[in-house]
């Protein structure tokens, strides 16, 4: 699969105009080493919105989906840095999803990303996962590189001690990912198998945006420091 590993970890948020910079500087200088060095992380990608809200995306990949329910993990999360305390009282519109990658096809990871939040029932997620591995082709389109499905964990994501993040709303949520090499593809293909007539079955998403790779970190750049 061209995602690493069968767990993720998906954070998206605001910060105020004030604070972008030291935001910035705190997930570049600290936080995603950090985060990478925990065991059975791999790899961390961050993004900026070109058009989507939240602002800010990061993806942290992870061996399995129990690295993200580890004692090593919850260490991490029980004691934050100053920084990291400062940095995610910050948060505006934290969003903080566990998932599952059950589905990921294609080959590499893009400079562009698009996403799209799919709330499926009980009794549709079957057909929807069905459905989802027709839509997930990206050898059809030029210009994508990879598409995979998250399917969140209620009982992992949402807020911890000190991430402020929304604790309950759409705890068990599907976002699609979509890896392209600019975002004129990643937004072609949205339109045309999630908002458009070809969107059967389903519905409207929940929501939809585009990102640009800020960059990535991986467990093989940090192992030798």
């Amino acid at each position: 699969m061209p995602l690493a590993g069968k767990g993720m970890l998906l954070t998206s948020m605001n910060i105020d105009a004030a604070d972008e910079a030291d935001f910035n500087r705190w997930y570049d200088r600290e936080h995603l080493e950090e985060r990478v060095a925990i065991e059975g992380f791999l790899e961390a990608r961050r993004y900026v919105a070109h058009a989507a809200n939240p602002r800010y995306l990061c993806l942290y990949s992870t061996a399995t989906l129990d690295v993200l329910d580890s004692p090593p993990y919850k260490a991490r999360l029980a004691s934050p840095t100053d920084w990291s305390r400062q940095t995610m009282a910050r948060f505006k519109d934290m969003l903080r999803v566990v998932a599952r990658v059950t589905i990921s096809n294609g080959t590499g990871r893009g400079a562009a990303l698009g996403v799209v939040r799919l709330r499926p029932t009980p009794g549709n997620a079957a057909p929807w996962r069905d459905a989802l591995q027709e839509k997930l082709t990206p050898e059809k389109r030029d210009g994508i590189i990879s598409m995979h499905l998250l399917e969140s964990e209620p009982e992992l994501s949402g807020a911890t001690a000190d991430i402020p993040a929304v604790r309950n709303e759409g705890a068990r949520d599907w976002f699609v990912l979509i890896d392209g090499t600019h975002v004129g593809a990643v937004s072609a293909v949205i339109a045309e198998r999630f908002t458009g007539p070809a969107a059967s079955p389903f519905p409207l998403p929940v929501s939809v945006g585009t990102y640009a790779l800020m960059w990535d970190l991986a467990k093989c750049d940090i192992a030798h420091r």
